[in-house]
């Protein structure tokens, strides 16, 4: 199975929001485009996605930027791949042109169920723990600074609305 590009950027955004949390700092639209090679345009369609899935905070504005909201943190990685992918099937058996197999064939169930185990898999995986404890190139992204309110409160303590 091959995930789309869409569903790779989503997950490289959420990993690098992931990532510039645990130092307290939120993320432009622009730096995560320069860390994974990406037009600012697609990330942008990406995270308002993410946005929309109540898993990023955006705020414009000199103090804006992205974050993770609590349903980002705890997201599971498959259900996340589910939303961006959509719930199609690994090979397309009944589309336009039909395989003449289909009837009596017991491949598509079986690609079902790979595709099942797949996702449970990644079922067991929160975005945070792809992160958690690394020193990785994700980490080495330009960030924007806390403000100095931000910095006086613990990371717990603050808000991104």
């Amino acid at each position: 199975m091959q995930l789309t590009r869409f569903t790779d950027l989503g997950l490289r955004a959420m990993m690098l929001l992931a990532a510039a949390e645990q130092d307290g700092r939120r993320v432009t639209t622009g730096a995560i485009a320069s860390s994974v090679a990406a037009s600012e345009h697609h990330i942008a369609k990406a995270v308002s996605r993410l946005v929309d899935l109540g898993l990023v905070n955006s705020q414009r504005g000199r103090r804006g930027g992205l974050s993770l909201t609590d349903a980002g943190r705890q997201a599971s990685v498959g259900w996340l791949i589910r939303e961006l992918e959509g719930d199609n099937e690994v090979v397309d058996c009944a589309g336009d042109n039909p395989c003449p197999l289909l009837a009596a064939c017991r491949l598509r169930r079986a690609l079902a169920d790979a595709k099942e185990a797949f996702y449970a898999e990644l079922d067991r995986h929160v975005v945070s723990d792809l992160v958690s404890g690394t020193q990785i190139p994700l980490l080495q992204i330009s960030t924007l600074p806390l403000t100095s309110t931000e910095e006086q409160l613990s990371p717990t303590e603050r808000t991104d609305s």
